[in-house]
């Protein structure tokens, strides 16, 4: 090349995404296109120095919920702490698009119950400047941002966009429905989305208690917005469903893709929680066989347990149900952790009920003493039963209420108890190894911009170069190769974006610079940086020299530079030309 280009990164420890061992080489980008890599003399107009550092494609999260944050912000936090250089949003069935102007409120209640996101938030944040899903994606289209978006065309909205109250009501769907329906998917899928998403869970619900209205849609619904992805020639299907039936489930996903010409991916956990946890491995052998059969099925696995974060700054702590806690719960925070100092109020909070209806998931989590952790700084993600709140209250001769009660305390009130939810019912991750290792999975889960009280797991990028690769002591680990591709290549095939997630010429300049041995994930904090003062969950990262996205470095060791080269990205995108 006897050119200049716009930049090269020089003497890097290439990890290209292809599964491949790492290699010295230096990258020449033009165009935010990567257009050669090896030993260069070339120089570019931006020097970025990698010795020692290793480089990887940015990563592909499939699996996210910015639906809202994307209309109001520009920096995709936690997501783009943690390498995430591309996600997909409108998982679930969930989003706001398409959206008749009564019935923003409804959609509104709908992501603050699924997806635990405020309702002052939505309700000030949204500027509601669209109502059908082409004019949602080209208001995103004049935004930017620190790293690319996508997005499927959520299930639920599209039913009440089409029903109204029947909709909303699960009432079943007419043949003029069905017919409206696939239409709006079409042309959904024509502007740009990635496809459809939808929801078959019964833990999904709107902010009333009421089933998300894609719960329990019937066969010929689903089979409408498959066909109407036959139709377009293009986009994936997502789902998560309970598998209550088993048989009739893996039945009904060979249908929708046998119907649309497409691939699915289903979403796949490991525990007590619900009847398709219990075959794991069952889903994932029977999603290989579909695949090996023509017809490609994923099921997206999260690298770590599936668990929320308790204390009195978030949605749930142990006491959140108990009257004398209620009366508490409005106070500013300084003034309640004050008197919950008091004896007097721990004796009365101690002896009261912990929730009136025990039977509620949320309740019976907020008691999980069992699979209850303190968490710590830095984060243990993986301890044994030993350490759980029950083992360790049991030690002490102290009941496990107190025990909680005194640990959500410390820290002037900020420390956070985690219970694992899914993922370790055996006491270690070794179901998420299994589960991330088998040709049936991909990653997911991550639910990046949702759980903002409870949940903060966008940032498993980190968690796999740190604890999968270099840090397990309870187990095997994963080599830095086969972990990038995971996060890299692999995510981004999944749904149809083949022209990213390796390095090689062609490919979008989307990198990733870091020192892996100074790697280093913080506990989750809580910051109030959303609409309204909203607060949420974050995680940050150490070790990042420099995140780049479209061949613009927008983090240099974790600090914004101020430019964003982020875009919407309309439906698949085509492989790149060598």
């Amino acid at each position: 090349m006897a050119h200049d280009v716009d930049m090269v990164v020089r003497n890097g420890r290439i990890v290209d995404g292809t599964g491949a061992e790492a290699f010295e080489a230096d990258i020449a980008i033009s165009g935010g296109r990567i257009v050669e890599v090896g030993t260069l003399s070339v120089r570019g107009r931006d020097e970025v120095d990698a010795q020692g550092l290793v480089v990887t494609p940015g990563f592909v999260d499939i699996h996210t919920h910015y639906d809202g944050q994307v209309t109001w912000a520009d920096r995709l936090i936690p997501s783009s702490s943690h390498g995430v250089t591309t996600v997909v949003m409108g998982n679930c069935g969930v989003g706001f698009a398409p959206c008749r102007p009564d019935q923003h409120e409804m959609l509104i209640g709908l992501m603050e119950g699924v997806e635990d996101i405020p309702h002052p938030v939505l309700v000030d944040g949204l500027p509601w400047t669209w109502e059908t899903f082409p004019q949602y994606l080209d208001f995103l289209a004049t935004r930017r941002y620190d790293m690319d978006i996508c997005a499927y065309v959520p299930h639920a909205p599209v039913r009440v966009y089409v029903m109204g109250q029947r909709g909303a009501d699960r009432e079943p769907a007419t043949p003029a429905d069905l017919e409206q329906m696939a239409r709006i998917v079409r042309e959904a899928v024509a502007a740009g989305a990635m496809g459809f998403s939808t929801s078959r869970t019964f833990f999904h619900r709107s902010a009333d208690g009421k089933s998300t209205p894609s719960f329990e849609a019937a066969d010929d619904e689903l089979m409408a917005l498959a066909q109407a992805l036959k139709a377009s020639g293009k986009g994936v299907m997502q789902l998560i469903s309970d598998f209550d039936d088993p048989e009739q489930t893996y039945a009904l996903l060979r249908r929708l893709v046998q119907r649309a010409g497409r691939p699915l991916s289903v979403s796949l956990l490991e525990g007590g929680y619900g009847p398709m946890t219990l075959r794991w491995h069952d889903v994932l052998d029977w999603a290989a066989e579909a695949t090996s059969a023509g017809l490609p099925i994923k099921a997206q696995v999260l690298s770590r347990a599936i668990g929320v974060m308790l204390g009195h700054e978030l949605t749930l702590n142990t006491f959140y149900t108990c009257g004398s806690y209620v009366k508490l719960a409005q106070l500013p925070f300084d003034e309640k952790i004050r008197e919950l100092k008091r004896p007097e109020v721990r004796a009365r909070i101690l002896a009261e009920s912990a929730d009136p209806d025990p039977t509620i998931v949320l309740g019976r989590l907020a008691r999980e003493f069992d699979h209850m952790f303190l968490l710590g700084d830095p984060p243990d993600y993986e301890q044994p039963v030993g350490q759980s709140i029950a083992a360790r209250a049991k030690r002490l001769a102290v009941s496990p209420e107190e025990l909680a009660y005194d640990l959500m305390l410390e820290r002037n009130g900020r420390n956070n108890l985690y219970v694992t939810l899914c993922n370790y019912e055996h006491g270690s991750l070794d179901s998420s190894l299994g589960m991330m290792r088998h040709p049936g999975s991909v990653l997911g889960l991550g639910d990046g911009g949702a759980h903002c009280g409870t949940i903060c797991d966008g940032s498993y990028p980190t968690f796999m170069l740190t604890h999968w690769v270099r840090d397990r002591t309870r187990g095997e680990r994963l080599l830095l190769p086969a972990v990038v591709k995971l996060l890299s290549c692999d995510t981004a095939r999944a749904v149809g974006l083949e022209d990213r997630g390796l390095i090689a010429p062609g490919y979008k300049a989307d990198l990733n610079l870091f020192d892996l041995d100074r790697l280093h994930l913080h506990a989750p904090e809580v910051a109030h940086d959303l609409p309204s003062g909203g607060r949420r969950l974050v995680q940050r990262a150490d070790g990042y020299t420099a995140t780049i996205v479209s061949g613009a470095v927008v983090y240099r060791g974790g600090v914004p530079t101020g430019l964003l080269p982020g875009r919407l990205v309309r439906g698949p995108q085509a492989p790149a030309l060598h």
